[in-house]
């Protein structure tokens, strides 16, 4: 989960930075003509900051999840744990025709791991204190594969491509209906008032969240491809029994987002939002490959 929510959050962070830039600096006057708003002018403007803005949260993504989760990578192994990370991960990278990643420890007690990185050459992968206390070293091998395959299959580019086309249309719609209220309810008859820009911005914080239902459908898809990922580099039955291990662990079918590796919470609105699908459907799946 931290590998998507870290750069959600990082994206709109920078979308409304760049919103403020833009205001700041007068650009949303040349999207208007003779008081009607120009929307090839407009979607051609929300295309390059929305895209822009995605890449640059792309950019920011390792240094951004080093710094949210105090993760420390490891230099010079300390540890024959730490070595093991290292060389499991290297191993791992070099069969899955990637870069070796940097490999890093954060401290928390919940188990988790996230994978990221701008470039599949130069990735992250981190664990937690907590994963590597209460799973079996075969079930973080298996944990460290499933990363590994997120990286190999170029999750975080795509992902970068879809939240830009998110981010496109959701500035595209704040925009509009930011002239609207600005015109019809503000009444405002020249150029763009203080009432246009805070109602760009609040309509922007609300269609992101909802428009991020987009991208947790997208992460859901790929999460079945990466624990296959994680059954090749690992082996099968060491992939499924990481997930169990996940689900006996807590006692239920599904897992709260804040406390999992790869698991999500239940009910219809929440898995809507939920980067992961559940633990049963994604510990099926995998039976049905082996068989």
């Amino acid at each position: 989960m931290k590998r998507i929510g870290l750069f959600l959050l990082t994206n709109i962070a920078v979308i409304l930075v760049l919103s403020v830039v833009a205001h700041l600096f007068g650009l949303n006057r040349y999207l208007e003509a003779d008081g009607t708003l120009n929307l090839t002018t407009l979607l051609l403007f929300c295309a390059i900051f929305g895209m822009g803005g995605s890449f640059i949260s792309l950019l920011m993504s390792k240094w951004v999840a080093l710094k949210m989760t105090g993760a420390q990578i490891i230099e010079n192994p300390r540890s024959s744990q730490e070595m093991w990370l290292v060389n499991t991960v290297k191993r791992q990278a070099q069969a899955a025709g990637i870069g070796v990643p940097d490999v890093a420890i954060y401290n928390a007690p919940e188990p988790n791991a996230f994978a990221t990185g701008s470039n599949k050459n130069k990735a992250l992968v981190a664990v937690s204190t907590g994963l590597l206390t209460h799973m079996s070293q075969d079930e973080v091998e298996a944990v460290l594969g499933h990363e590994i395959g997120h990286v190999a299959n170029g999750d975080m580019i795509t992902l970068t491509l879809i939240q830009g086309v998110v981010n496109t249309f959701v500035m595209f719609l704040a925009r509009i209906i930011g002239h609207f209220i600005d015109r019809a309810v503000l009444k405002n008859e020249g150029g763009y008032g203080m009432g246009y820009f805070l109602s760009v911005i609040v309509l922007q914080i609300v269609f992101g969240i909802l428009a991020s239902t987009i991208v947790a459908w997208f992460s859901r898809q790929r999460e079945f491809r990466a624990d296959l990922a994680g059954a090749h580099l690992a082996g099968r039955r060491k992939m499924i029994s990481a997930l169990e291990r996940l689900k006996m662990a807590h006692g239920q079918s599904t897992l709260p987002e804040q406390i999992t590796a790869f698991g999500i919470s239940g009910g219809k609105i929440s898995r809507m939002f939920s980067t992961h699908p559940p633990l049963e459907e994604r510990i099926a799946a995998l039976q049905r490959a082996e068989g």
